[in-house]
């Protein structure tokens, strides 16, 4: 009851709405100015509109595994296994906070990266510790109680996300844990070291 009812009415207006400003504009720092981009898991589309407000010439996609009532880009359901496309379709793959609500992160960054020419943008968490595992699982039911996503809090550390992309020859080339997502009073619980925004491509 309280994370259906309570939680919901004050996380939108104080974490929220300022959240999605801030993951937009570090992901449209990472993103070129031009290009065709899968977004997977793109909810209602809202952080992209923000991304295309800096970044006009970007051309976006998105896939969902959970339909909204509305998207603010051409969006399509597909199974959440295989990515709907041929290989090479899409300059870039994007993922906020998505690939820790799959069965297995590592495969949906194998076909994330079957399906880019460039790379891999995405924002996601850093786990290390149980106690990081209990903050993120938190926040997550938090931030999804009212939209039916699944939570099964596949979080990786940062050696298994090195991994997951060195196996499909991506290289980190822009990464950065300061993203300033929450008021200065919470941000040693709830980021500081939890988060990260990230570009991966290819290596030649």
């Amino acid at each position: 009851m309280l994370y259906d009812k309570i939680i919901p009415l004050f996380h939108k207006p104080l974490v929220f709405d300022k959240r999605v400003q801030v993951i937009a504009a570090h992901m449209a720092s990472m993103l070129p100015d031009e290009g065709a981009i899968l977004d997977v898991g793109c909810g209602d589309g809202q952080i992209c509109k923000l991304i295309l407000d800096r970044n006009p010439g970007l051309a976006y996609q998105g896939l969902e595994v959970v339909e909204r009532p509305s998207c603010e880009i051409p969006m399509k359901m597909y199974d959440g296994d295989t990515l709907p496309y041929e290989d090479k379709s899409f300059d870039f793959v994007t993922f906020v906070d998505v690939l820790h609500h799959t069965v297995s992160p590592q495969a949906t960054i194998r076909e994330a990266a079957r399906v880019a020419r460039k790379g891999i943008v995405l924002k996601d968490h850093i786990c290390e510790t149980p106690m990081n595992r209990s903050i993120l699982s938190f926040m997550d039911k938090v931030g999804n109680v009212s939209h039916g996503v699944s939570l099964p809090d596949n979080y990786l550390s940062r050696n298994q996300w090195s991994e997951a992309f060195a196996a499909v020859r991506l290289k980190k080339d822009a990464y950065t844990e300061k993203l300033g997502l929450y008021p200065a009073l919470v941000r040693p619980v709830f980021e500081h070291g939890l988060h990260f925004v990230g570009r991966y491509t290819f290596e030649t």
